[in-house]
């Protein structure tokens, strides 16, 4: 567990928002500035091969300041929540006991939550229900769901079927509605409510721009060769690796279902969906402290403001 003295100076630090928003750039240079490690909350840079289609750290900026929680289990492999907080916890001893700071840099909301508040109660996957699940058509659930659980039924995404098939898998096996139980956090595990989550924002005609270029940049750089190579070591196998926005568009093209034009206006605006998603997220589920990015911020003079927030409510 971490240092729950708040004034600590290796007490961590959150930087969080929606993708392509500018967190990871912040986070270099708030790193070098503060003497900090950067833990990744990406519940899909935690994938070996997971590479251009994530916007995983480069190997220079990874030379420039140490990063954790990247590259953690192949694609043959499940990854959740519990993992993340049992990871990151190894990670912030080890960082703290080099002297220096913890810096959680992500857009993974849940990891956040699941660290700072601790996990809910759901049960484990029932092998026979979430088979006996995946062969119910999405339509079916969705109203089991909606019947059984209305508030998740408002709440959930209601075209992802993983996690559709997730909330009626707990509900069947508990009998309780997933809301509920998700409702159900362990405050008392790591009580954090001293620490600051920076959330960075930016105005959407500009998010969405640095959206479209990032998408552009992806595929210039070899998204369909990366994902081709991927689906021969396993990737479709993998539900949750197959969430990972480009992938799956990409699996599509590959697979011939749309032309490699569609498929990159398809993935910008699926990007552009999920961040807005995220913006929502974040300010709904978690105390933040919005931390809004001109369309022209130079990440070190963000950074070094940052440095000034962090230091004042270190001091208070």
């Amino acid at each position: 567990m971490h240092d729950g003295n708040a004034r600590s100076p290796l007490a961590p630090v959150f930087l969080a928002g929606p993708t392509a928003v500018g967190k990871s750039a912040v986070a270099l240079a708030f790193a070098e500035s503060l003497g900090g490690e950067i833990i990744s909350v990406d519940s899909m840079q935690v994938y070996r091969g997971l590479d251009l289609g994530t916007a995983k750290p480069s190997a220079a900026e990874r030379a420039r300041v140490p990063h954790h929680l990247l590259d953690v289990v192949e694609l043959s492999e499940a990854f959740d929540a519990a993992q993340f907080v049992r990871l990151a916890t190894a990670a912030v001893a080890e960082i703290q006991a080099r002297g220096r700071v913890p810096i959680f840099c992500g857009g993974t909301g849940l990891y956040f939550k699941a660290w700072l508040e601790g996990l809910g109660e759901a049960p484990p996957s029932d092998a026979r229900v979430r088979a006996e699940l995946e062969v119910t058509p999405l339509a079916e659930l969705l109203a089991e769901l909606e019947q059984r659980d209305p508030l998740t039924y408002a709440r959930i995404d209601r075209q992802n079927p993983r996690r559709v098939i997730r909330a009626v898998e707990v509900i069947r096996l508990t009998g309780k509605p997933f809301s509920a139980q998700r409702a159900n956090w362990n405050p008392e595990v790591r009580s954090q409510k001293s620490e600051v989550i920076f959330c960075f924002s930016r105005e959407p005609a500009d998010l969405r721009a640095r959206i479209e270029t990032r998408v552009d940049t992806m595929f210039a750089a070899g998204l369909v060769d990366e994902t081709r190579a991927l689906l021969s070591l396993g990737l479709q196998q993998n539900r949750n690796a197959m969430q990972a926005l480009g992938y799956r568009q990409v699996a599509a093209h590959l697979a011939g279902e749309c032309g490699l034009a569609e498929t990159i206006a398809l993935v910008k605006t699926k990007t552009w969906q999920f961040a807005r998603r995220q913006g929502t997220w974040f300010r709904s589920q978690l105390s933040v402290e919005r931390v809004p990015l001109a369309a022209d911020a130079d990440a070190t003079s963000v950074a070094r403001g940052l440095l000034d927030r962090h230091g004042r409510r270190s001091a208070q």
